[in-house]
């Protein structure tokens, strides 16, 4: 039943593409994006909010396939904030340095752990605004850790996100906060904290930077299938 609706809404779609409202698109996105990927992993190694919050931090301008070859080595040395905190910078720039920024980071990721014995018993606080006090934490990174290890709704957005976005006609990427924005007024907040994972999947898979410029992919050609040009798209 599930198939044949998604069939039906793809044709509907398909059929009148050049009157689509964006709310439509975004039905349908979501509806593929749940298809296609249904229970989408958290792509970066962890086992808590601590390790997941260090993961994340690590991960920006940087590959998750990179982290996770880092952190494995990384936690063996500590893996709580009680533990990283009485670490020495040196000790964990030397594993941390394939990540880039490596100067910062580890500085970021010693000082925030020794933030947490001080001010939180140890623990991951379960507030946005706190989050975003720690060093090294955007807001992005707050919100990841706000999504994936407490459940809270929140839509992150990544360079992946804020491609898509453009590509689909949801946002006009004038920034990450305005496509932040756009995409939790779309999209139901109950399915916020799958379908930011769900987008990133499919864009590296399917509408990643090179291999799809709005004309290729499944979602881009079924919402603008009468589009000729490549959509440039803004930087995060």
């Amino acid at each position: 039943m599930q198939h044949y609706a998604s069939v039906n809404l793809f044709k509907l779609l398909s059929d009148n593409a050049e009157v689509m409202l964006k709310k439509e698109r975004a039905d349908y996105i979501r509806q593929r994006l749940k298809e296609l990927y249904p229970d989408p992993p958290i792509p970066l190694i962890h086992k808590d909010a601590y390790t997941l919050l260090v993961a994340v931090l690590l991960s920006a301008q940087c590959t998750d396939e990179r982290v996770n070859q880092v952190t494995p080595k990384l936690f063996a040395l500590a893996n709580n904030a009680f533990d990283m905190s009485r670490v020495a910078e040196q000790q964990v720039y030397d594993i941390i340095r394939p990540c880039g920024l490596a100067p910062q980071k580890s500085k970021a990721i010693v000082r925030l752990s020794q933030i947490l014995m001080e001010q939180y018993d140890g623990e991951v606080p379960e507030d946005m605004a706190a989050l975003e006090t720690l060093p090294g934490v955007g807001h992005k990174t707050a919100s990841v850790v706000m999504s994936q290890a407490f459940g809270r709704p929140a839509f992150p957005v990544d360079t992946h996100i804020h491609r898509l976005a453009q590509r689909w006609g949801l946002s006009n990427g004038n920034s990450v906060t305005q496509t932040e924005k756009d995409l939790k007024r779309l999209f139901p907040k109950e399915s916020w904290n799958a379908l930011h994972l769900q987008i990133i999947y499919y864009g590296r898979e399917f509408c990643s930077a090179r291999n799809c410029d709005g004309l290729s992919c499944e979602i881009c050609r079924t919402c603008f299938p009468n589009r000729k040009n490549p959509i440039k798209t803004r930087k995060a």
